[in-house]
């Protein structure tokens, strides 16, 4: 969705912002609002955005009391059942182009007031541990994006399991008790999880299709702790 409030060379980044900060304003039409909400579901950084831009703007309600919602009953009945005058409706397209500019340009100054008078909060946690087995040459690089929860595992030194094997990833909490986070048989592998500093990581050599068991029925190959980047 282009935008004239944004720079031709703006990035999808600055479109991000800025399509977040209409979602919260209200002000985006039906079908990129359906949109926005759908993506919100799925991209974690989306949703991360949307919900800074909500605790950004919180502030303008403080000047507002809380008021009931509106009786709109007769107007719902004068439709249903055929009142002889309907009740009036508002017609945006009225505005013609000229309300469309000022509408471009509210959204526009209250973006920027919001920025300036409430600035980004703390940047997601990321968390990363380095994952290198001893009597093998073997490595995995950890790496957890708090906004997206996305752990990715990197091998970054070594080979596949051999035939017939699979190397198998788990998740150690102060519990000490293993959960398996799946296989790692790509190069690079995702993981949706929620994780917090101090988690323990581990890999082990499992036979193919990962542990019979609940836990590692075979080597742990190498293990280290999450810590913040």
């Amino acid at each position: 969705m282009s935008d004239p409030t944004l720079p031709p060379d703006a990035g999808p980044e600055e479109h991000d912002e800025l399509l977040a900060a209409e979602y919260v304003l209200g002000t985006l039409p039906g079908e990129d609002r359906r949109a926005a909400r759908e993506r919100a579901e799925v991209d974690g950084a989306f949703a991360a955005r949307i919900s800074a831009w909500e605790d950004r703007l919180a502030p303008l309600n403080d000047g507002y009391d809380e008021a009931p919602a509106p009786d709109l009953l007769p107007q719902i009945e004068a439709r249903l059942f055929g009142a002889r005058t309907p009740a009036p409706r508002l017609r945006w397209f009225s505005l013609g182009w000229r309300g469309g500019a000022l509408a471009t340009a509210a959204i526009a100054a209250v973006v920027f007031l919001a920025v300036t008078l409430w600035p980004p909060g703390p940047a997601p946690v990321v968390l990363r541990a380095d994952l290198t087995a001893e009597q093998i040459e073997l490595r995995f690089a950890a790496r957890w994006d708090g906004a997206a929860g996305l752990l990715e595992l990197t091998r970054a030194q070594g080979d596949a399991a051999p035939a017939g094997q699979d190397y198998e990833l788990w998740l150690i909490d102060e519990t000490g008790v293993p959960r398996s986070l799946g296989l790692l048989r790509d190069p690079v592998t995702q993981v949706r999880a929620v994780l917090a500093p101090g988690l323990t990581l581990a890999v082990s050599l499992e036979p193919e299709g990962g542990s019979p068991e609940a836990t590692p029925t075979g080597p742990v190959l190498a293990a280290a702790a999450l810590d913040e980047a």
